[in-house]
């Protein structure tokens, strides 16, 4: 069998409300032109693969509608899981800052910030549609700590 060649092209994120979506990750920090964003006479239902940074991946939101339909398979409700949609900051300072602006705009905090035992900043917020969106700094060897015991 041969090799397919496999590359990470993007995230796509079926939302309940679009905008309330798309207002998160712009505070978030993802600047998004409204030029991306596919609206109908009953509101937004696609915002258009978003360049994330430097990374060669993008981010797309869908409402349910029209994930209904190119999935089949769609349920309005996501499967349990433990996925964390992850986003680097540039300093151990903008964890906190991006928690606190993010918490104050209403939006649960899961895991208030605090120094990793790999050496980083972290945080997790809840989006609108209740995934967990992590947030962290650099690694810094100066802020590693021992692993933690394992369960």
């Amino acid at each position: 069998m041969a090799e397919v060649g496999v590359e990470l092209l993007g995230l796509n994120l079926v939302c309940e409300d679009v905008d309330a979506t798309l207002d998160f990750y712009r505070l978030l920090g993802i600047p998004t032109p409204e030029e991306n964003v596919w609206r109908t006479d009953s509101g937004a239902h696609h915002v258009t693969g978003v360049p994330v940074g430097s990374a060669a991946v993008a981010i797309e939101f869908d409402s349910h509608d029209l994930a209904r339909v190119y999935n089949q398979g769609h349920r309005e409700v996501p499967a349990p899981g433990g996925a964390i949609i992850s986003f680097r900051v540039p300093t151990r300072d903008a964890v906190d800052e991006l928690y606190r602006r993010l918490t104050d705009a209403g939006h649960p905090g899961r895991q208030p910030p605090f120094d990793a035992f790999w050496g980083a900043r972290y945080a997790i917020v809840a989006d609108p549609d209740g995934r967990d969106v992590g947030v962290m700094s650099p690694r810094d060897p100066d802020h590693r700590s021992e692993d933690p015991p394992l369960l």
